[in-house]
C-alpha cells in the first residue's frame, strides 16, 4: 500500500514514516548536538519529549517503540556486563561491594525520610520512593565505553556496584508489592531465595557451556549474533521468572558471555554497533516520550515531589560516590565518572513506578482508586529521569575526556599510518585457517594500531596461474573481511615467487614486519618439511615469528597453557613476546598456566599486579617430559611453546624434535609456536634487557615491550 504523505494525521501511524522520523533524529541528534558540546543521548530524549504523545504527538509509545526500547536498555546492561574487565572485576569485587552499598543505603535513607517527612507519604510509600532513587541505569556507559576507560578502576566499581544497588532495589519492589497482596511469609521469603539463586547458577554456569559450543559449532557470522540476542532476552525472561527485573538478567548474560565475545573480534564490533546505532537510541526516546510539560503547570505537587526527589537523589549519589572515592583513594576523575554512571534514573525507576502506580490500595467513596503511587509520583520521576539523565551524561563525558586523557586512553600511543611500533603480517595459504590467523593477530595487537596488519599469500609462478590467483584473492579477501568487521584495516598482498622462504622474507623488509604469523599443517609427517621452512625464515632474528596450529576459534579458548624454556628471561625478546601474549590472555579472557622455571615467578607475579590476568604457575625444566604437558591440556587449552635459536641463552636440543612431537602428540591440540626475537647485546646500542630490569617490580610490561619493537623496527631502517 502506498503512502499518501497528505492524507497523513498525527500521531503516525504508517510504520515506513513513523521509522523514518525515528531514524531521523538518530541520526541529526549527534550531529546538532556535537557542536554545542552537548552529549547526544539528551538530544534522543529530548526529542523523544517533543515528537511523543505528550509533545506535539507527532509519534504514539506505542508496542513497536516500547519493544525496541526495551532491547535498548536490556543492550546497555548486557554490554555493561560485556566489556567489563572479569579479572580487575574480581580484584575489586569488595570495592564494588562497597560502592553498592554506599550507592543503595545513602539514597535509601535520604529518599525515605525526604518522602515521609516532606511529601508526607506512609511508610510504605516512602520505602518505595527510597527504593525508587537507590537504583540507577547504566545510561552513560555508551559514553565512558566510546572513550575507551572502560576498563578503568571507577567504570568497573560502578559497573559492579550497579548490579548490587539494583538488584536491592528491586527486591525492595517485590517485598513492598508482596506486603500490599499480603503474601509476603516464609514461603515468600523461601520461593524468592531459591528462584534467585536457580536463575544465577543458570545463566552464569549453563550460558557458558552452551555460548563455547555455539561459536565452535556453528561459525556463521549473523546466527552467531541472532545467538546473542537470544541470551540476551532468555537471561531477561529468567529473571523475571525469578522475580526480578529483566535488566539484571541482561547483565549477568553479559558476564557469561564476556570471555567468549573478545573486546577485539568482529563479533564484538557488531554487538557495540547495532546496539549504539538503533537500540539503544530507541530506548532513550521511548523514555523522553513518557515526559509530561503540562503536568508540570497545572499541579504544583509534581513540581514538590519532582524537587523532592531530584535533589535527593543528586545529593545521595553524589555522597555515595564521594564516599567510595575517599575509601579507595581514587582521584576528582574518577568521582566524577562513578557519579556520572551512577546518577541516571531510568530502567528500575521507571519499573517501581509503574508497578506503584497500578497498584490499587483502596476506593475512595467516590469510586476513585486510592494507588500506592499517584500521578504527581509518576509525572515528577519522569522530570526526575530527564533531569538526572541529563547530568549524569554530562558528568560522565567530562570525567570520562579528563580520565581518558590521564590515562592515554583517548590517543593511545601510536599513530595510525606511521612506521612507530608493531607491524604484524599474516602469511596464509590456508582458506579454512585464514581468519583464525587474523584474529590472532587482532588479539595480540595494540588497541591503537588499526593501520599496520598486512596479509600475504605467495604464488608458485610454475602452479596452474588461474587457479593460483583465484585461490590466494579468496583468502586474501577474506582476512580483510574479517580484519573489517573488527574496525581493523588489513593490507592484502600476492606475491609471486618460487620460494616461499624468500617470498616471506623478502615482504618482512619491504614493509619492516615486527611479527610474522604462520599457520601450521596438521598433515601427517609434515616435520621436515615445516622445520625446514621455519628455519628458513628464523634467520632473521629480528622478527617474532609465531606459528599457529587452530582447530577452534580463539575467542572459545579456556586456558593457555604457555611454556618457557630456561634462561628465556635473558634475552632481548623476552618482555616483547610476554607483552603480547599478555594483551592475547587479556583480550580473550582465558586463563593463563605458566611452566617455566621457578626465577621467572616473581617477575610475572609483579607485571600480574600492575596489569591482571588468571594464572597459574607451575615450575618446569625438564624439557624431556614435555609429553606431560598433553596431559595438563584440555581440548579447549592453547599450549603455546616458546622456542629459541641455536646458540642462544633459552635454546635446548629438544627443541629441535618439537614438530616431531607436535605431529605425533598435539596434531589434534590448538597450539602456538613462539620465535621471540633474538638479538645479541652488541648488536644493538639501544636496548638491553638487563638484570635490573628483570628485577625491577615496576617495569611496564607493555610500553616496555613496544620500546623493543619500536627500536628493531628504527634499526630496520638502517
Amino acid at each position: 500500500m502506498l503512502l499518501n504523505i497528505a492524507e497523513a494525521t498525527l500521531p503516525v501511524t504508517d510504520p515506513i514514516l513513523k521509522y523514518l522520523i525515528v531514524i531521523i533524529i538518530v541520526l541529526l541528534a549527534p550531529i546538532l548536538l556535537n557542536k554545542l558540546k552537548i552529549p547526544h543521548l539528551i538530544g534522543l530524549i529530548i526529542a523523544g519529549a517533543l515528537t511523543g504523545p505528550n509533545g506535539f504527538g507527532i509519534l504514539d509509545r506505542d508496542s513497536s517503540i516500547v519493544v525496541s526500547g526495551t532491547t535498548g536498555l536490556l543492550y546497555i546492561m548486557f554490554l555493561a556486563g560485556l566489556e567489563i574487565d572479569l579479572i580487575e572485576f574480581k580484584k575489586n569485587k569488595w570495592k564494588s561491594i562497597t560502592f553498592g552499598m554506599y550507592t543503595f543505603c545513602i539514597p535509601m535513607l535520604i529518599g525515605t525520610l525526604a518522602s515521609y517527612y516532606l511529601l508526607h507519604f506512609n511508610w510504605m510509600t516512602a520505602i518505595l520512593l527510597g527504593s525508587l532513587i537507590s537504583s540507577h541505569t547504566l545510561l552513560a556507559y555508551p559514553i565512558v565505553s566510546k572513550l575507551g576507560i572502560a576498563k578503568d578502576k571507577s567504570v568497573n566499581i560502578a559497573v559492579g556496584g550497579t548490579m548490587i544497588t539494583d538488584t536491592l532495589a528491586l527486591l525492595v519492589l517485590a517485598v513492598i508489592v508482596g506486603m500490599t497482596k499480603g503474601q509476603v511469609d516464609a514461603a515468600f521469603w523461601l520461593r524468592l531465595t531459591l528462584s534467585i539463586l536457580a536463575f544465577g547458577l543458570i545463566v552464569l554456569f549453563l550460558f557458558p557451556v552452551i555460548g563455547r559450543w555455539f561459536f565452535k559449532k556453528v561459525p556463521d557470522r549473523i546466527s552467531q549474533f541472532i545467538f546473542v540476542l537470544v541470551m540476551v532476552y532468555l537471561g531477561a525472561v529468567l529473571a523475571e521468572l525469578a522475580g526480578v527485573e529483566g535488566i539484571i538478567g541482561a547483565f549477568l548474560s553479559g558476564l557469561a558471555l564476556n570471555r567468549l565475545i573478545p573486546a577485539t573480534s568482529p563479533l564484538m564490533n557488531r554487538v557495540e554497533f547495532v546496539g549504539n546505532a538503533l537500540f539503544i537510541p530507541f530506548f532513550l526516546i521511548s523514555v523522553g516520550m513518557l515526559i509530561d510539560f503540562k503536568a508540570f503547570i497545572k499541579d504544583t505537587e509534581t513540581i514538590k515531589v519532582a524537587a523532592v526527589l531530584t535533589i535527593g537523589v543528586i545529593t545521595a549519589k553524589y555522597l555515595a560516590a564521594w564516599a567510595t572515592t575517599k575509601t579507595f583513594r581514587m582521584n576528582k576523575h574518577q568521582l566524577q565518572v562513578i557519579f556520572g554512571l551512577s546518577l541516571a534514573q531510568a530502567a528500575a525507576t521507571l519499573a517501581a513506578v509503574m508497578v506503584g502506580y497500578n497498584i490499587i490500595i483502596s476506593e475512595t467513596p467516590d469510586g476513585e482508586p486510592i494507588r500506592l503511587l499517584n500521578e504527581a509520583v509518576l509525572n515528577g520521576s519522569i522530570l526526575v529521569i530527564l533531569i538526572t539523565c541529563t547530568i549524569a551524561s554530562v558528568t560522565a563525558q567530562k570525567g570520562g575526556q579528563a580520565l581518558a586523557r590521564e590515562t592515554g586512553a583517548e590517543t593511545g600511543n601510536t599513530a595510525e599510518g606511521t612506521d612507530e611500533g608493531e607491524k604484524i603480517l599474516i602469511a596464509t595459504n590456508a582458506l579454512e585457517k585464514t581468519e583464525h590467523l587474523v584474529q590472532l593477530a587482532l588479539s595480540i595487537k595494540t588497541p591503537r594500531n588499526t593501520d599496520q596488519v598486512y596479509a600475504l599469500n605467495i604464488i608458485n609462478k610454475h602452479d596452474a596461474p588461474d587457479e593460483s590467483d583465484r585461490a590466494g584473492k579468496k583468502m586474501l579477501e577474506l582476512a580483510v573481511q574479517t580484519g573489517a568487521a573488527a574496525d581493523v584495516k588489513v593490507h592484502d598482498i600476492i606475491r609471486y615467487d618460487d620460494n616461499i622462504i624468500n617470498g616471506i622474507t623478502g615482504e618482512v623488509k619491504a614493509n619492516k614486519i615486527t611479527d610474522l604469523i604462520l599457520g601450521y599443517s596438521t598433515r601427517p609427517y609434515n616435520s621436515v618439511k615445516s622445520f625446514a621452512l621455519i628455519n628458513g625464515i628464523l634467520e632473521n632474528d629480528r622478527l617474532t615469528t609465531y606459528v599457529y596450529n587452530p582447530v577452534q576459534p580463539l575467542s572459545t579458548i579456556k586456558n593457555n597453557i604457555i611454556v618457557i624454556p630456561r634462561n628465556a628471561e635473558r634475552e632481548t625478546g623476552f618482555f616483547y613476546w610476554l607483552s603480547n601474549i599478555w594483551t592475547l590472555a587479556k583480550h580473550c579472557g582465558g586463563g593463563v598456566k605458566f611452566f617455566a622455571a621457578k626465577n621467572i615467578e616473581p617477575l610475572l607475579s609483579s607485571l600480574n599486579e600492575k596489569n591482571p590476568i588468571q594464572y597459574r604457575f607451575s615450575e618446569f625444566t625438564n624439557w624431556e617430559d614435555i609429553l606431560i604437558l598433553s596431559r595438563e591440556a584440555d581440548k579447549n587449552d592453547l599450549i603455546i611453546f616458546v622456542l629459541s635459536r641455536p646458540q642462544y641463552p633459552s635454546y635446548n636440543q629438544h627443541m629441535d624434535r618439537i614438530f616431531t612431537y607436535l605431529d605425533r602428540y598435539f596434531r589434534s591440540s590448538n597450539f602456538l609456536l613462539i620465535y621471540p626475537i633474538q638479538v645479541k647485546p652488541a648488536e644493538t646500542d639501544d636496548f638491553y634487557i638487563s638484570d635490573q630490569h628483570f628485577l625491577n617490580p615496576t617495569v611496564d610490561l607493555e610500553s616496555l615491550g613496544k620500546d623493543i619493537g619500536r627500536i628493531f623496527t628504527r634499526d630496520r631502517k638502517g
